[in-house]
């Protein structure tokens, strides 16, 4: 049996409404698994905060919660290769009256911003020049479109995913078109994995092996699609890039 930490984030990693554990991350660690030789998986739902320590103390075995790859976590976790790449969205009130497309609009036109607890999109907003602690952190998503539909904040950053789904059933917000936060002076693209132990080399290199059959075959985009991820989402990007190296 290996346990899996998530963060209870549609369409990351969830329990659904009839108590089944779900999401791209989850339903994509239990084919792998079963292919290593596992054929169970148990869920550990936690905040996203405490992922990256919760897995350290060994709460669990395998972070699959669509967890971003960043040289800050690549120092603290080893990482699969990406199973997805992924863009950045705001959620903003109907019609987008503050005209907020990227993090730079934010700052310039002075607006209050939201993200979500220990979301890459933080140090997005802080690299644009936003101060971090004006930041109204939000444990996630949902939180986050409450917050702006109740004029709390007139914006909230996610993944283009994410904010595209949350959005979908509000009739006082809507999301931004995706667009790539500029990291280090430059355009840039995330990608999504699964975290393991730094001890755990042997069991991060199975994964990956397994996971770029996946991708060569086309299975991969076929697990991942009912969570309305597309061929955009698809990606050759390494966690070596990611994380710097």
């Amino acid at each position: 049996m290996v346990r899996l930490g998530i963060a209870g984030e549609i369409p990351f990693g969830y329990i659904d409404k009839d108590g089944n554990l779900t999401g791209e991350a989850p339903e994509l660690a239990k084919v792998v698994f079963k292919r290593l030789g596992v054929d169970r998986v148990q869920p550990v739902p936690t905040e996203f905060g405490s992922l990256i320590p919760g897995l350290n103390s060994q709460q669990f075995d395998v972070v699959a919660a669509g967890m971003y790859i960043n040289p800050e976590r690549c120092e603290q976790v080893i990482f699969s290769d990406p199973d997805y790449q992924m863009l950045d969205s705001f959620i903003v009130r109907k019609g987008n009256p503050k005209g907020l497309n990227n993090y730079k609009d934010v700052v310039e036109k002075k607006a209050k911003f939201a993200t979500g607890t220990g979301y890459a999109e933080i140090a997005y907003a802080v690299e644009a020049g936003y101060p971090e602690g004006d930041i109204l952190i939000v444990p996630d998503q949902v939180a986050g479109l409450n917050a702006v539909e109740a004029g709390r904040v007139d914006v909230f950053a996610g993944t283009a995913l994410t904010t595209r789904e949350v959005v979908k059933k509000s009739a006082k917000a809507e999301v931004t078109e995706p667009f790539r936060p500029i990291v280090g002076g430059e355009p840039h693209t995330d990608g999504g994995g699964f975290a393991f132990r730094p001890t755990e080399t042997n069991l991060r290199d199975a994964f990956n092996e397994e996971l770029a059959k996946l991708k060569e075959s086309g299975e991969l985009l076929r697990i991942l699609r009912p969570f309305g991820f597309t061929e955009d989402e698809m990606t050759d990007l390494t966690a070596k890039e990611l994380c710097g190296g």
